[in-house]
């Protein structure tokens, strides 16, 4: 409860005489100014609540928290979606590994022609290889788009010997196509250690050459085709001589894929 205190009686008018008051022992409190109110509060109601005329001051305090609050819901769900996408990809991939369990394309090199080897004069060579490259797709319900954009080409010794490219076409499911490409090479200069190395080769009926094949491929599953995918294959090839009537002793192939 409050109390309180009314101002203080006004001075005596004139002709009236102050009666003094008898002294006491206790303390007297000092008498509040005439015109005053002198309003007492419990503790355990004071709020600490700054005055109307201060509170600008305060203003951003209490805006900031709220940004904060904001700034973390917005985090959290940036993460939740990413998290989420995650899982539904993942989740996609294993559905399209199980339902069409897919499987590599098998390559291999079937026959060389050669032409454009003079091992006996120094001059520069201009190569020509005729190649016919194996592709089998064992897959039952994927199929392969082969798009422009190819490369094939033929190393010895890491020295570039001739390049061309596929054509484009569409392999459909469980097939195996065999497709030519012409390589050519021009102005192949070669040293006279080359030059013997490959002549020794020959005479033994084994000349060892490198062909590098990329190709950029859509997949096909169902009515869906997916983006531009590289194919990488690199053949070790093996030919008992450098003419066109040259055969393939040996040949292994790699293949691997760049997905972006």
């Amino acid at each position: 409860m409050t109390e309180r205190v009314h101002p203080g009686d006004s001075p005596p008018t004139s002709g009236e005489h102050s009666v003094p008051k008898p002294a006491t022992s206790s303390p007297e409190k000092p008498a509040p100014q005439p015109g005053t109110y002198v309003i007492q509060i419990p503790k355990d109601q004071i709020y600490r609540v700054p005055p109307p005329g201060n509170a600008h001051r305060y203003a951003h305090l209490s805006k900031r928290k709220p940004r904060r609050s904001t700034s973390r819901s917005c985090c959290c769900c940036l993460l939740t979606t990413i998290l989420a996408l995650l899982l539904a990809a993942a989740i996609a991939a294993a559905v399209i590994y199980f339902v069409f369990k897919p499987e590599s394309p098998n390559y291999s090199v079937e026959s060389v022609a050669i032409k454009g080897f003079n091992l006996t004069s120094p001059s520069p060579l201009s190569p020509e290889f005729d190649v016919t490259v194996r592709a089998h797709n064992p897959n039952d319900k994927i199929g392969i788009y082969y798009e422009k954009g190819s490369s094939v080409k033929v190393y010895y010794d890491d020295i570039n010997l001739c390049n061309g490219a596929l054509p484009a076409f569409f392999q459909p499911t469980n097939n195996v196509t065999l497709f030519k490409t012409a390589l050519k090479g021009s102005e192949i200069e070669l040293n006279n250690a080359v030059l013997g190395t490959l002549s020794d080769q020959q005479n033994k009926g084994a000349v060892p050459f490198s062909l590098k094949l990329r190709a950029p491929v859509k997949i096909k599953v169902g009515s869906i085709k997916t983006w531009k995918i590289t194919v990488k294959v690199t053949c070790k090839i093996t030919v008992d001589k450098l003419t066109a009537a040259s055969k393939v002793v040996s040949n292994d192939c790699d293949y691997g894929v760049d997905l972006w």
